[in-house]
């Protein structure tokens, strides 16, 4: 180890971790998941709907030894993304550049500067969000906060508005003292705040009710019943962490500007961009997300997004966006475009509503045409 023996090396990783623009920085040891059974419990209530990499990968996110088998010690980061700035039609973590890039690219060079560090080629590996980690249970481990009755990691001093990085490596590190203590008390505004009702108990997510889940994760239809509860809000949802006291506090000015709001979305209120979305094509939409946490929704799941926006938001003068995404090849938009025009209800929505009748192929659009127009008649 090319390190002086003065030096602790957890403490000069830290440091150096700090200097790639990690806001927290921890260390804990590899070792079976303290919440395994709680996340098993979790699969069977079927929280996780369609999310099935998570079922897939159930083993070794049971135990943070198998990822990398041959290592002994898990570096966990946070980054902050901001906080402070406007809510908006998409969570803030999702308005800029991925960030599973940016993370990443930082825990490898962190990688690097260790191998240096020790004089040797160092195994491990670097995760963000994608690898069959439980982050959360390796952070609260390390020290960098404790589980929110949202589910999210909350920090003291930093709130819950930061991305969660591990860098597994192949080195017996100091562990730092784990975050205890719970600090949420008897405050329950999270689960009080959130319009589709996620929060089957403190501290327990149904995500097939999250407005996250609804509007990234899940592929088909939007369930009819939750979509009035989603609001304008188009890609991802920020409220049970707005409404939490240490994140109101603690949330920081955005200093990562790759995380800044990229044009396509910046400034813009739920009707605006929704109607962009409406009317964008597929290369459009490459060029304008390319690089964007936004893709994994692709572009049929932005559109069903905006539909349902403009059922809940949109009036008459928004009509005219909806009825050219009657036309859209994919089933899946024109399914909640046909929703929407049946919410907002006007001669002219109504009008285009049954001559869509006449030519729709669909089965399951068919459907929705005949409901949103027996609605209208009703």
């Amino acid at each position: 180890m090319t390190v002086t023996d003065t030096a602790r090396l957890e403490q000069l990783i830290k440091g150096q971790a700090y200097g790639l623009g990690f806001d927290l920085a921890g260390i804990t040891s590899l070792r079976p998941a303290s919440t395994a059974a709680a996340f098993d419990d979790w699969l069977a209530r079927g929280f996780a709907g369609e999310m099935q990499y998570m079922l897939r990968t159930a083993e070794k996110r049971r135990d943070a030894r198998l990822p990398v088998p041959e290592a002994r010690s898990a570096i966990v980061v946070a980054m902050s993304y901001g906080g402070a700035e406007p809510s908006g039609p998409v969570a803030r973590y999702a308005r800029g550049d991925d960030y599973h890039d940016i993370l990443i690219e930082r825990l490898e060079a962190l990688h690097r500067w260790i191998d240096a560090q020790v004089g040797r080629a160092v195994a491990g590996k670097a995760y963000v969000d994608t690898g069959p980690l439980l982050e959360r249970d390796l952070a609260r481990r390390a020290g960098l906060g404790w589980f929110g009755k949202n589910t999210n990691l909350i920090n003291p001093r930093l709130g819950s508005f930061f991305f969660l990085g591990a860098l597994l490596v192949d080195l017996e590190l100091a562990e730092d003292a784990p975050f205890e203590a719970d600090r949420c008390g008897s405050c329950r505004r999270c689960l009080d705040a959130c319009p589709t009702q996620a929060f089957a108990e403190p501290r327990v997510l149904d995500a097939t009710r999250c407005i996250s889940y609804l509007t990234i994760e899940q592929r088909g239809e939007i369930p009819a019943e939750l979509r009035e509860s989603i609001g304008d809000l188009i890609y991802g949802c920020d409220i049970c962490q707005e409404v939490c006291p240490f994140t109101r506090k603690f949330s920081r000015e955005l200093v990562e500007m790759a995380f800044a709001a990229r044009p396509a979305v910046a400034s813009k209120d739920a009707r605006t961009l929704a109607r962009e979305l409406l009317a964008m094509s597929q290369p459009e939409f490459s060029v304008a997300f390319k690089g964007s946490p936004m893709k994994r929704a692709k572009l049929r799941g932005l559109k069903r997004n905006a539909a349902v926006a403009l059922g809940n938001v949109g009036s008459a003068e928004d009509v005219p966006s909806l009825i050219f995404a009657l036309e859209d090849p994919e089933p899946l938009v024109r399914g909640h475009v046909t929703w929407a025009l049946g919410k907002i209800g006007s001669p002219e929505a109504l009008e285009a509503l049954r001559a869509r009748l006449s030519v729709e192929s669909d089965v399951w659009v068919l459907q929705q045409l005949e409901s949103a127009v027996g609605r209208a008649r009703d």
